[in-house]
């Protein structure tokens, strides 16, 4: 186990109309051998309600993990502590979101801090947008530092009608974090303080009912990359880190237009070395590959690659780059990839976990 991969997985256990069943236990640890492919479950538990996003420290050694449920006008998220040596989880602490319909989180680089989306779905309670929590020093999280709340709305007018910050990302020089508002196709980028306030620094407009969702960042800091989820297309944008802003450099359709309608994409990655994306496209049932122009910033269509199950809602890449996972949320499987690093496509292994109802997965060593 010293040298394999620890694969964290979240999946869904209580129903909720907008899913197509609830089938996972909670949350998972496997390992993974990158040489041998061999999968091993080591533990789980059940005792985290809807699972849908995690954060994992480098180390593995602590899971923060999102509830995502929704009669709740607050979620709440968790966090547990995971022993390498005894492969145990063991639970730390929970604080509620301040908001509901909990999408996403991300672990600050310099690891003092916990950044928290909220989708948010109709209206009372909290209702906010973004919260920051502070990191204790046994991983726990302590109460909400601080919270900021968007406004307005989009064109489509059934995913539109209010804000849905759906994911919180932190840049590569770090101390900025870039909030996607599927609600309002903005990107919204704010400060973060060492005390753990917000300070708003731009809003970066997308094409309008775009409906960003996910985003991954060039390691050279310089390009970020956003899947948009309503109008199925990928676009990459240049990153001024003084102003925070966002400009759009080039959008790509990420399924093929014949497919587009019933079609939506979810989550993105980027291999290590910054050359290629990978975005999965839930409905089109595909892993979309572009190449990255290293200069311009420019993506360019390499495949489509079936994504080996239905509904691929979460991605993941090994640290050393060589696997792509697949969260198909509803065909009960993550399916494994080998990826080759000079051309960027994927290969289905024909290996995979069985898990019901994968929601989110993350690879550490």
């Amino acid at each position: 186990m010293r040298n394999a991969c620890l694969v964290f997985v979240g999946s869904l256990n209580r129903e909720a109309p907008y899913f197509q069943g609830a089938r996972g236990v909670g949350l998972g640890v496997y390992s993974f051998d990158e040489e041998t492919l061999e999968t091993r479950k080591l533990t789980e538990t059940g005792d985290i309600d809807n699972p849908t996003f995690l954060s994992v420290t480098p180390d593995g050694s602590h899971i923060y993990a999102n509830s995502e449920v929704l009669a709740w006008r607050e979620g709440v998220v968790s966090a547990y502590r995971f022993d390498r040596q005894t492969a145990a989880l063991s639970y730390i602490n929970k604080q509620p979101t301040l908001g509901s319909i909990t999408a996403h989180n991300t672990i600050t680089r310099d690891r003092t801090k916990l950044l928290v989306a909220n989708y948010g779905i109709g209206e009372g309670g909290p209702d906010r947008s973004v919260v920051v929590y502070g990191l204790r020093e046994d991983g726990g999280l302590t109460a909400p530092l601080s919270s900021v709340t968007h406004a307005g709305t989009g064109p489509d007018t059934a995913r539109q009608e209010r804000p849905h910050a759906h994911s919180v990302t932190e840049t590569v020089a770090g101390g900025v974090a870039i909030v996607a508002d599927l609600g309002i196709d903005r990107l919204v980028s704010y400060r973060i303080a060492p005390d753990g306030s917000l300070t708003r620094l731009a809003e970066s407009v997308l094409a309008p009912g775009a409906g960003p969702r996910h985003v991954a960042l060039h390691p050279g800091g310089r390009f970020v990359f956003v899947m948009n989820e309503l109008d199925s297309t990928v676009a990459s944008l240049a990153l001024d880190d003084t102003s925070g802003r966002l400009s759009v450099i080039d959008t790509k359709p990420a399924v093929p237009a014949a497919t587009r309608d019933g079609n939506h994409c979810a989550d993105i990655q980027i291999s290590p070395d910054g050359r290629f994306l990978y975005g999965s496209n839930r409905g089109h049932d595909s892993v979309a590959v572009f190449s990255v122009d290293q200069q311009t910033g420019t993506l360019a269509l390499v495949d489509y690659a079936p994504c080996g199950g239905a509904t691929p809602r979460n991605l993941a890449l090994t640290p050393s780059g060589g696997h792509l996972f697949s969260a198909n949320q509803n065909a009960d499987r993550i399916s494994i990839f080998a990826r080759d690093a000079a051309t960027g496509r994927l290969a289905d292994t024909g290996r995979f976990i069985d898990v019901g109802t994968p929601m989110c997965v993350k690879i550490v060593r």
